[in-house]
């Protein structure tokens, strides 16, 4: 994996290719104003297969419950292993793509699915997650209801003529991006761990590739 900073050029940053997109909709989109891009860090997965089944993205919270910064597990506190980006900048939300695999599914698909995982953010932006009513309360008991909601929000943000050399790379499957650009890279972190309060420490991006 190369670091982040000796990527070569004409290479794609697929992490910084969906950080402008994700700011875009931030700005853009009224009921997701309360992101805070910055701190939201841009991750990439490989995937063992290029099989179109399985995750194609994923958020993960930095916090507990309500923002919460410690939680008290089998009678001993822990806390999450801090995440930092190359500023030192403490982040809230880590947003990982499965690569090849998302890159393979349709442009809509892509789309909403990166409208499905900013809408997990509190709307706090606390580092939880957004908590409906219900045992389901990540997705309100319908996966298929949640996703067609991101589909109204992803086509009326499509319908105000976005930017589209923000959108152009996800019109792509991953082949064709690489034919296109030669070498995809982004960003990798390691997965943070759970860690007692006593004994916390940082974590930071692992590089690029």
């Amino acid at each position: 994996m190369a670091n982040i900073r000796t990527i070569a050029d004409g290479s794609f940053n697929i992490t910084r290719a969906c950080r402008t997109i994700c700011s875009a909709i931030g700005q853009q989109v009224p009921e997701l104003a309360h992101l805070d891009v910055p701190r939201i860090g841009f991750s990439v997965s490989q995937t063992r297969s290029r099989t179109r089944y399985g995750i194609y993205a994923s958020l993960t919270p930095l916090r507990f419950k309500h923002g919460a910064a410690t939680q008290w597990r089998r009678d001993a506190e822990v806390t999450i292993q801090q995440v930092r980006d190359e500023h030192g900048r403490e982040l809230l939300y880590l947003l990982s793509l499965y690569l090849p695999r998302f890159m393979d599914i349709s442009f809509d698909e892509k789309l909403i699915t990166i409208f499905h995982e900013l809408w997990h953010i509190s709307p706090r932006f606390n580092g939880d997650i957004r908590r409906h009513e219900g045992r389901c309360f990540a997705h309100t008991g319908s996966k298929a209801a949640y996703d067609r909601g991101m589909k109204l929000l992803a086509d009326r943000w499509l319908a105000i003529t976005p930017d589209r050399h923000c959108t152009d790379f996800l019109r792509l499957n991953f082949r064709e991006l690489q034919a296109t650009h030669g070498t995809v890279v982004g960003t990798r972190y390691l997965r943070p761990k759970l860690i007692p309060v006593r004994g916390q420490q940082g974590c930071s991006q692992r590089g690029s590739g």
